[in-house]
């Protein structure tokens, strides 16, 4: 079964959402309005279910999950829980080949919402970088962490206003220093609390793990020892950092993510066995969770 773990669609319940609000993050007809960001213009068939499903034709499972960058998980309760309980009732609803990330507002900590957003079928839980990016945030989310249980948990970056820069510039930098950090956080104070817990971080994890060496040379460790529970989806990379991450990590790791309407995924051209690993074996060992003792 061939599969993108990472994609967004904003669902219609979504969209009323956040063209309800009077605030930002909101949409004036099209127009998307963040604090600190320019005005985005909204293409809408990159929100059309059928015709996003009709690009999706060589997957069988395309996971879509909230936009973090928007903020949303960092809004006030009373703000974010409307906007996470649209975008689960629609993402819910998606036809084939849609799957869906529950999310959660790291303002409000709930177990038992998220675990009704997984009883509605999603497949774990999607959190922002910035939430998770050191020892604080990684213990405050620790509940929804143990909620999971056999479930992943993906990492996408999170909030990235930068004035004054150019428009690739959130994507390119704090993007990246997000996911470097939420690596090596998790590295160093979530996996000992969370020995099982199996974690995709988006865009190689900023390409985190190719610094192992200087990690060794500070006195960290760890360099050699792969962990076969932290995944890297290959979002808006391309065969040279792949390739890369492949050396240091290996294959086993390293699941398709295309980051879409905003990137596609890379052609990789690493052969039929790579391809397979990539998009089938790897996420299946992401996804799949344990059958049940007899």
């Amino acid at each position: 079964m061939a599969v993108d773990v990472h994609q967004h669609l904003w669902p219609a319940p979504f969209l009323d959402a956040l063209r309800s609000r009077a605030a930002n993050p909101r949409l004036d007809g099209w127009t998307l309005l963040l604090d600190g960001e320019p005005v985005y213009e909204v293409n809408p068939a990159d929100h059309d279910p059928a015709a996003r499903a009709k690009l999706n034709g060589e997957l069988d499972l395309a996971l879509v999950s909230l936009s973090s960058p928007l903020g949303i998980e960092h809004l006030p309760p009373g703000e974010a829980w409307p906007l996470i309980d649209a975008f689960h009732e629609g993402a819910a609803a998606l036809p084939e080949p849609f799957g869906f990330w529950a999310s959660a507002p790291v303002t409000d900590i709930s177990v038992p919402r998220l675990e009704e957003a997984l009883n509605a079928g999603a497949v774990g839980l999607q959190l922002p970088a910035t939430a998770v990016q050191d020892q604080e945030g990684l213990e405050k989310v620790a509940p929804l962490l143990s909620a999971l249980g056999d479930r992943p948990l993906f990492i996408h970056p999170g909030a990235a206003a930068a004035p004054g820069t150019p428009g690739w510039w959130p994507a390119v930098v704090p993007y990246v220093q997000q996911m470097h950090a939420a690596w090596y956080a998790f590295q160093a104070f979530g996996r000992p609390r969370h020995p099982r817990l199996k974690v995709c971080f988006a865009l190689l994890a900023g390409l985190a793990p190719l610094h192992s060496e200087r990690q060794i040379t500070r006195g960290g460790q760890g360099r050699g020892l792969v962990d076969p529970g932290l995944f890297v989806e290959t979002s808006s990379y391309g065969r040279r950092a792949v390739d890369s991450i492949v050396r240091e990590l290996g294959i086993d790791v390293v699941v398709n993510g295309s980051d879409r309407p905003y990137a596609e995924a890379p052609a990789l051209d690493f052969g039929d066995a790579a391809r397979h690993a990539i998009t089938v074996a790897n996420p299946a060992r992401l996804l799949t969770r344990k059958e049940p003792s007899s």
